[in-house]
């Protein structure tokens, strides 16, 4: 089971929930060792059972807390995607604009289509139309534009790897939001629950990020493809945003604010 949780954690090096949850079935794997295969794999089973409703009960208390930061009526900018495909049941930070609409309070996601896989587009508009929730996509470039023109009062973003200092690792392209946001004085909230968070990275720059495929870039999505096949590309799956352009990070143990190595740490490791 090892060497499989090994091979699957590969394929997501810049996360940190999967080796947590991983780890917790090798854990469960090795406790139940000796026992018949039915046992093994019902206790699997279980504990499988336990992080999916742990998770939903985070994110629903993380969604909580994100109420606090908006009203009726505001505009909440969204890049890639961070909802119930993503996570569990309402999501994290998708999930305060699902129990916004729950409970009557009116907000309007501008989502950027978050080049090049555009999760954005395919998967965020795809969950907020379904709930009735008013949405416009933008492309990733527009969101300067938005941002000076009002419509914008909030930024909301999930979450790959947060460090013990707030670094937060996110989809490409967050830091980027994150700098307009700062530029025009627009609030830039992550939405973290505790199975993303890593003690043990004490700057963004511990965080290894993913990189991926030339041809997301070039082709994927296209009818024809968009550049020469010989021209080099860069396509980190990831970037890092300082945690100078981070407003808060919203948790489900609560809304933590700079200084984030104190206050994640006051949070979580009592």
């Amino acid at each position: 089971f090892s060497e499989n949780a090994d091979y699957l954690d590969a394929s997501r090096p810049t996360a940190v929930n999967l080796r947590k949850a991983l780890d917790r079935m090798d854990r469960v794997v090795k406790k139940s060792s000796g026992q018949p295969i039915p046992q093994i794999l019902e206790a699997m089973r279980a504990e499988a059972l336990a992080i999916h409703r742990e998770d939903m009960d985070m994110c629903l208390r993380i969604s909580e807390y994100g109420l606090e930061l908006v009203k009726d009526g505001d505009g909440v900018l969204t890049h890639c995607n961070a909802g119930p495909l993503a996570t569990s049941r309402y999501g994290t930070g998708l999930g305060t604009l699902f129990l916004a609409r729950e409970r009557g309070v009116a907000l309007h996601a501008f989502c950027d289509e978050t080049r090049p896989l555009l999760q954005g587009a395919r998967l965020t508009t795809y969950e907020l139309q379904k709930a009735g929730i008013d949405c416009t996509l933008i492309c990733d470039n527009m969101a300067s534009i938005v941002m000076k023109e009002g419509k914008i009062n909030a930024v909301f973003v999930g979450c790959d790897r947060v460090a013990a200092n707030g670094d937060t690792a996110n989809k490409i392209g967050t830091s980027g939001v994150a700098i307009l946001a700062k530029y025009y004085s627009i609030p830039f909230y992550v939405f973290c629950p505790s199975s993303s968070i890593d003690f043990t990275c004490k700057t963004g720059g511990d965080i290894k990020i993913e990189l991926r495929q030339p041809e997301e870039i070039r082709e994927k999505f296209f009818e024809k493809p968009m550049a020469l096949p010989e021209v080099k590309c860069y396509n980190p799956a990831f970037d890092v945003t300082d945690n100078a352009l981070i407003t808060a990070i919203v948790t489900e143990k609560g809304i933590c604010r700079a200084p984030y190595t104190e206050s994640l740490a006051e949070a979580f490791m009592k």
